[in-house]
């Protein structure tokens, strides 16, 4: 079973990467950008089964992402 987990900055938190890039697409003559916020994302090859999602949503909560200042989600690919 093929599965995706996107992770991104909680909202609130602040994301100097974003600004960069924002600041970056200003620079190339896109002023209209308003906001940028960076993630990123894992693909995971996993054993499929009942619980496979709750095993990759614990795999997530334990290290993909940090719980403090991260949140994730995650998505089965076809």
């Amino acid at each position: 079973m093929k599965v995706r987990v996107f992770v991104g900055l909680k909202p609130g938190v602040l994301d100097p990467a974003g600004e960069a890039v924002k600041g970056g697409l200003h620079h190339l003559g896109y002023p209209d950008v308003a906001s940028v916020r960076c993630g990123k994302f894992f693909d995971l090859d996993v054993a499929d089964g009942p619980d496979a999602e709750a095993r990759v949503a614990k795999m997530a909560d334990q290290l993909l992402a940090n719980p403090v200042i991260e949140s994730f989600r995650v998505e089965v690919l076809p």
